[in-house]
């Protein structure tokens, strides 16, 4: 068997937890897993995991055996980027995280658009509402949204992300259309529950409001889901409620009153020499998202 490939899946189920975790990341079989882990315990000639029925952990072989194949996987991803940095040509796997709502209804599709350009580049994208660690959990770069924190990190400024507060006609019918921020307070306010304090329903000229809600969810779509069905007043990005009232399955409400647009950005580590795969992307993405 391909003793590297048998190492990458070994470190694969430590990390991942699990045999059939390290099969999906590798697009193979359980069994197929199961059998290079044998063949690499009968090469080293012990277990390299103690496995039983509910669990499985690393033996001492396996421990020493683990972080040295970590070690050795590691030089090798780096030299083989030092030899994709001398060819000059884009290649290779890009890491990126954003936010779920910005993600999948606005930067996916002009990852395809990258993908046609650049055919030898692969895309990974992970879509999640919390913060990444970009040198730990191994991203190329990374799309924030609101302040950023003093990390050393670049940070290229993007269009601001504007927000919208919308509620279905239904529900407006019966509860009425809020005219002031101080109104909310009879309203059923949909509740984003991974948003911090600092970056909560804060309506110009009127302090805080909405925070108050029967629901609450951290997921935009969700969100928005609730709020067509007439379960309330949601405040979210204009990217994922603007289609619904453009069709008039919601009604923008407070418009004069909307929180400020929140700065967005794309972060990634600094570097003189960029990797050509990441160094296009940045070129890209300024391109067709940069400030204006």
């Amino acid at each position: 068997m391909d003793r590297l490939l048998s190492m990458e899946l070994f470190v694969a189920v430590v990390e991942r937890g699990s045999f059939t975790a390290a099969a999906e990341a590798h697009g193979l079989s359980q069994p197929m897993v199961g059998k290079h882990i044998a063949s690499l315990e009968q090469r080293l000639g012990g277990r390299l995991l103690a496995r039983t029925t509910r669990r499985q952990q690393l033996t001492e072989l396996g421990l020493h055996y683990f972080q040295r194949c970590q070690s050795i996987l590691a030089e090798i991803r780096a030299a083989e980027s030092g030899a994709e940095l001398m060819s000059g040509a884009p290649r290779g796997v890009l890491r990126v995280n954003a936010s779920v709502t910005f993600g999948s209804l606005r930067l996916a599709g002009l990852l395809a658009e990258f993908m046609q350009a650049y055919p030898d580049i692969t895309v990974d994208l992970t879509l999640s509402d919390e913060l990444v660690d970009l040198v730990a959990d191994g991203y190329d770069a990374a799309f924030r949204i609101g302040r950023l924190p003093d990390s050393g990190l670049v940070a290229r400024p993007l269009q601001p992300y504007r927000m919208m507060v919308a509620a279905a006609p239904a529900y407006l019918a019966r509860k009425g259309v809020p005219c002031a921020p101080e109104d909310l307070a009879a309203h059923d306010c949909l509740g984003f529950s991974l948003w911090r304090k600092d970056d909560g329903w804060e309506l110009l000229g009127a302090g805080e409001w909405g925070r108050a809600s029967r629901f609450q969810s951290n997921h935009g779509q969700a969100l928005r889901m609730v709020a067509l069905a007439g379960g309330g007043v949601v405040l979210q990005a204009e990217a994922l409620l603007g289609g619904d009232v453009a069709s008039g399955r919601l009604v923008e409400v407070l418009p004069g009153c909307l929180p400020p647009p929140k700065p967005m950005h794309l972060i990634y580590l600094p570097d003189r020499q960029p990797l050509p795969k990441l160094r296009v992307f940045i070129d890209f993405i300024v391109e067709r998202l940069g400030a204006l």
